[in-house]
């Protein structure tokens, strides 16, 4: 049964095949490969970098490239993904291994990176039928999830070789003013939470609490999970935004995604995952957990969660604008700006009853 549980992709969609003969040529030219035919297919969720898997003979692969109509480069740089990914290589075992980086757009339209496929469950907003999510694994697992994090924090950055990754000097002011700005160049519609949101978080910045690797956009649905024992994390993909910065900037980024179970109706609809079934850390006590397994205490946690769902909103709103624009032909964003006005909204509640769970009670 636990097969049945594997995170498995789907037909292509419709614009955004790959070329199929270039790229089995490039790929046997550099792995060695004989006359084997190359099969595609897609891993279908995410909204950003698109993901396939690529099935070589006997060998199974995963591709990612940039999303089609991606005008923001340094959001989609996959030969920096590449290049963490690889310096994590016997530094961070749960790193998927990567095996080749290819900036020849010829090949399929774009720079891309191929890893090897790590096969696991993926928990989604829809488990896999038949998947005991009991309170006791989902209490586990959500402990294993806050652990993994402070595990990356703890991440020696001079042994993988990633010191120079980015600025972390700054880097709360910079994020703050980065994603406003980024909000003004997508915005597509008057959403007063955002306004508001995007002051508040001005006027209230913390101080630096340090820097270390941080991975940018840590949640359940980028997690590869041992089917056979859950709570046992095999991989944490999608290190397109990483670098190094403030940790607890990390973890409020994390909160945005856990959606609990008391939460406002219309922010528990967004079904982000799982992280409302009985069992889960409630966010405050993932802060606590945090700090207990990290050393570091969240003085300021309304402010860091406020941050987690205003970037996750302009992340989603500049996903929405692509759409508007006629960049995307990917239906699924049809309705994204509903996000935008959840989080927002849900954000200015934080704000006003001082506190980062509980926010559905009044």
């Amino acid at each position: 049964m636990s097969r049945d549980w594997i995170d498995q992709p789907r037909e292509v969609r419709n614009g955004e095949e790959l070329d199929v003969v270039k790229l089995a040529a490039f790929l046997r030219e550099r792995l060695s490969g004989g006359a084997e035919v190359l099969k595609v297919a897609q891993f279908p969720r995410g909204y950003s970098n698109l993901t396939y898997l690529l099935q070589l003979g006997p060998r199974e692969l995963v591709l990612r490239r940039p999303p089609i109509g991606a005008r923001i480069k340094s959001a989609h740089d996959m030969g920096r993904e590449f290049r963490i990914l690889s310096g994590l290589q016997g530094v961070y075992a749960q790193a998927p291994k990567p095996l080749i980086y290819c900036e020849d757009e010829s090949v399929i339209g774009a720079p891309f990176y191929v890893m090897e496929r790590v096969r696991g469950v993926i928990l989604r907003a829809h488990p896999p039928s038949g998947l005991a999510l009991t309170p006791e694994v989902m209490r586990r697992l959500s402990e294993s999830f806050i652990d993994n994090l402070a595990t990356i924090h703890a991440v020696d950055c001079g042994a993988a070789g990633l010191g120079e990754l980015g600025r972390p000097e700054g880097y709360v002011g910079r994020q703050v003013e980065g994603w406003a700005k980024r909000y003004l160049n997508a915005r597509t519609d008057d959403i007063a939470a955002m306004e508001k949101l995007a002051a508040w978080l001005d006027r209230r910045r913390p101080g630096e609490a340090g820097a270390c690797l941080i991975h940018n956009d840590y949640k359940y649905d980028n997690l590869v999970l041992d089917a056979e024992n859950l709570p046992n994390i095999l991989a944490t993909l999608d290190w397109e935004m990483s670098t190094l910065g403030d940790p607890l900037m990390d973890l409020g980024s994390a909160l945005g995604y856990w959606v609990d179970a008391d939460d406002p109706p219309e922010w528990r609809q967004q079904a982000f995952g799982v992280t409302t079934l009985p069992g889960n850390l409630s966010r405050e006590q993932l802060v606590e957990r945090y700090a207990l397994r990290s050393g570091r205490a969240m003085p300021e946690p309304v402010f860091y969660y406020a941050y987690g769902l205003f970037k996750i909103a302009v992340i989603v709103q500049q996903i929405y604008a692509r759409y508007r624009q006629g960049l995307t032909k990917d239906e699924r964003f049809a309705g994204l700006i509903e996000i935008v006005r959840a989080a927002s909204g849900l954000a200015v509640r934080a704000i006003e009853l001082g506190r980062i769970s509980r926010l559905g009670l009044g």
